[in-house]
This record gives C-alpha cells, structure tokens and sequence, in this order.
C-alpha cells in the first residue's frame, strides 16, 4: 500500500524548495526544456489531458506517474485545482517514486 501522506509530505517540501512546477503550461514548459524530473497527474484529471502528457512524457522520456487526486495534490502544494505537477529536482523525483513504486513500506 502507498503511503499517500508522505508523498504529499515529499511535494509540501519540494514547493517550499522551489523545485516544483504546476498547471498545465509551466508543466508543459518544463517538460519541452527537459527540466522535469517526474510529472505527476492526479487520477481525477481529464481523460484528454492525461493522454497529451503521457504522449509528452514519452517523447522526452520522462517519468509519469498518475496518483492522488486534484483536492489532496492542491493542498499538498498550496494551490488550488491543479491537476498536474512536475518535479524538477532528481533526489525528490526518486524519493517520491520509492514511495508510489511500494519500495518504502516500513514507516
């Protein structure tokens, strides 16, 4: 099972660090310059718009995981609505990875 409230702990830490991006054009921005690390859609994000970012993310073989859902991803980030993030530092992306992958279940 997935420690969600770590992960959005891991995502209140890298806001604060300034290694995040968020919404649909900055992430998109990040992405084409290749600085995005991990790109993160919420479950609950359109149909339409997690088939653009998978497509995006394929291109430029970045990492995409879909998980949690807009309200908690908002809140863990200090936003409000926002479907899609992208991390753009390596040792959060891997960290939170671990985490969404089950590889950190003790704890």
């Amino acid at each position: 099972m997935v420690n969600k409230q770590k992960v959005y702990g891991l995502l209140g830490l890298c806001t604060k660090a300034g290694k995040i991006a968020f919404g649909t054009e900055s992430c998109i921005d990040i992405i084409n310059r290749r600085k995005a690390k991990l790109v993160i859609l919420a479950e609950d994000s359109a149909q339409r718009t997690i088939d653009s970012f998978t497509i995006l993310c394929k291109e430029k073989n970045i990492e995409m995981k879909i998980f949690g859902n807009k309200e908690d991803i908002s809140k863990a980030i200090g936003q409000v609505n926002k479907a899609i993030i992208a991390i753009k530092d390596k040792n959060f992306a891997d960290a939170i990875l671990k985490i969404i992958n089950g590889g950190e279940i003790i704890g």
